[in-house]
């Protein structure tokens, strides 16, 4: 019974559930019904990994080799992270101002994500089919995981309604809320199932269910506001039933390039094969394909152009139909630069010198020198401190437009080396192809993406009331300062490791640890010289050090994309 137990719970579950307890320790009264489904929640995801990694049955997707399956911590992350927030904010307004239009629309996003994540738990019941398999002592059933899948639905539909019940006056509009929550479950099912069979290998389960919710919750927003001005009628209930409220111009500058770079995609094959028609190309892919120079840059102009359309005529018209935005996005970037033109000018130019000598340093290294590529890969940390410490102490708002920018560009390298666009695709990939490891593949390199959304994401989340100083530094002290000295340190001078299987060493791990309460104890003097007000504890600052300190010594996942996004949501708390 015991090794069953053990077996079942491993460092990385064990791990997960001590965070999850935390969050829910610190849950308020109000916020009891959001607790209680990410209880469930929770509970459901650990259900499915189980069966799912006990299973012998075999399934249509292809997961990272070498990664486990991740569902817990897939399920976990981002709804424990939204209901952070929600447990801050709630601390932070007035107890008349609780149910201000911040916190319903925080409460909104918390249940598409946890909607999502749910949504996709059922796909992933369905789709394993819950073959017999022992554990041990521990035997699960099929119709036994069945029974208790059904009660957790019931439970989490109950939950949910009655939840929506508190904060809505009509049952009318509990329903509509209802099916906006059903809506984006399937569509987190669809889109998780996209990008499994697009991107074979990819990425493990849990790493597919955070970005494929995540993506659901960010998109959501405007596909609410873009229903809203298509049908005029629905005006006045769309807005309050969906609940999201009003955004800064940075975020709304930042989501419409987002949106126009996710339409590229389908917008740049419809010009291809418009063009290619016209010229009475029967079949213009297998020509491309072929690698004839005429057609390859032909099509590279066309991506170009497409991207050109896109951004700089049709991204600004929805911006100005639907967000009533009427400024040109780059006027509007241009201006807002140009506001404080010695800092955000000089910041700028300190980007591009690190930029710059961190490029041919370590590319240079790479070629010609014997490191190992993890710590080369490090080295990038690193940078991230160089770059976004400075920033985010004296020019915060600026970094938030700058990440967005950032992660744009990311995208559009991204297109061209996989579709090898001319002259810059054969470049981009011997570049990027230096410096990945085995959580990167030929289809997609996903560790530059993990790398500043790690940084951004903690940032962004803080924007507005924020009492925890340190949160928006979560994913900058988790990866460029606690990452880098566990691996450094750890591959240098570990000796004990965590598990038999692993290379994660308990040096390494106690290295990450010190290292970001050093850089706490520094940065907590600087902040309150600027003018915050220092609120964090050191026993909840010290939980959150160790709690995700030790996710990064037991998982197999992508930490990047983790470890931020946890850290983050303990010192909210």
């Amino acid at each position: 019974m015991a090794a069953g137990a053990a077996e079942l719970f491993n460092g990385e579950r064990a791990v997960i559930l001590l965070f999850v307890s935390r969050v829910l320790f610190s849950v308020p009264v109000s916020l009891l019904y959001e607790a209680l489904a990410l209880f469930l929640l929770v509970a459901g995801g650990l259900l499915v990994e189980i069966s799912a990694e006990s299973s012998t049955a075999p399934h249509r997707f292809k997961t990272r080799p070498g990664a486990s399956s991740g569902i817990l911590l897939g399920t976990a992350t981002l709804p424990a992270a939204m209901l952070s927030r929600l447990i801050q904010l709630s601390r932070v307004l007035p107890e008349n101002d609780v149910t201000s239009e911040e916190v319903e629309g925080l409460s909104m996003q918390y249940w598409i994500a946890s909607a999502s994540c749910f949504g996709v738990l059922i796909f992933f019941c369905l789709a394993f089919q819950y073959s017999t398999k022992n554990i041990g002592s521990f035997q699960l059933r099929s119709s036994e995981a069945l029974k208790y899948g059904l009660l957790q639905t019931v439970l989490y539909v109950a939950v949910c309604s009655l939840s929506l019940t508190t904060k809505s006056d009509s049952g009318s509009l509990i329903l509509l809320k209802l099916l906006w929550l059903i809506c984006h479950a399937l569509a987190t099912v669809v889109l998780i199932q996209h990008i499994l069979l697009t991107f074979p290998s990819c990425a493990s389960l849990g790493e597919a269910l955070l970005v494929s919710s995540g993506l659901v919750l960010y998109f959501s927003d405007m596909l609410a506001h873009t229903l809203t001005k298509t049908f005029m009628f629905v005006t006045s209930w769309t807005l309050n039933f969906v609940g999201y409220g009003t955004h800064s111009e940075i975020a709304t500058v930042i989501q419409g390039v987002m949106l126009g770079l996710f339409l590229l995609p389908a917008f740049y094959k419809i010009v291809l094969r418009g063009w290619f028609h016209l010229k009475n190309w029967r079949k213009p892919e297998v020509s491309i394909a072929n690698g004839g120079a005429h057609s390859a840059v032909e099509s590279s102009i066309i991506f170009y152009a497409s991207l050109s359309v896109m951004l700089a005529i049709l991204i600004p018209i929805w911006m100005c139909v639907v967000q009533d935005f009427y400024v040109h996005p780059i006027k509007w970037v241009l201006t807002f630069v140009f506001t404080d033109p010695l800092k955000r000018l000089a910041l700028c130019l300190y980007w591009i010198c690190v930029i710059c000598a961190s490029v041919l340093r370590f590319y240079n290294i790479s070629k010609h020198s014997k490191i190992e590529r993890i710590l080369l890969r490090k080295y990038y940390h690193l940078v991230a401190v160089l770059m976004f410490l400075p920033a985010l102490l004296f020019q915060p708002t600026f970094l938030d437009l700058a990440f967005g920018l950032a992660l744009a560009v990311f995208l559009v390298l991204e297109m061209i080396r996989v579709w090898k666009i001319w002259p810059l695709g054969d470049i981009v990939h011997q570049f990027m192809n230096a410096f990945t490891d085995h959580r990167d593949s030929e289809i997609l390199i996903v560790s530059h993406f993990s790398l500043l959304l790690g940084c951004a994401l903690p940032k962004w989340m803080s924007s507005g009331l924020n009492d925890r100083p340190l949160a928006p530094f979560a994913g900058i002290l988790s990866l460029g300062i606690g990452d880098t000295m566990a691996s450094v340190v750890g591959h240098k001078y570990g000796v004990l490791r965590w598990s038999k299987t692993g290379k994660k060493t308990i040096e390494g791990t106690a290295a990450g640890i010190t290292s970001v309460l050093a850089a706490c104890s520094i940065l907590l003097p600087l902040l309150a010289s600027t003018g915050y007000v220092l609120s964090q504890h050191w026993l909840s600052l010290l939980m959150a050090v160790t709690v995700s300190g030790l996710l990064e010594a037991y998982t197999a996942q992508l930490d990047n994309a983790f470890i931020p996004l946890v850290f983050y949501s303990l010192l909210c708390l």
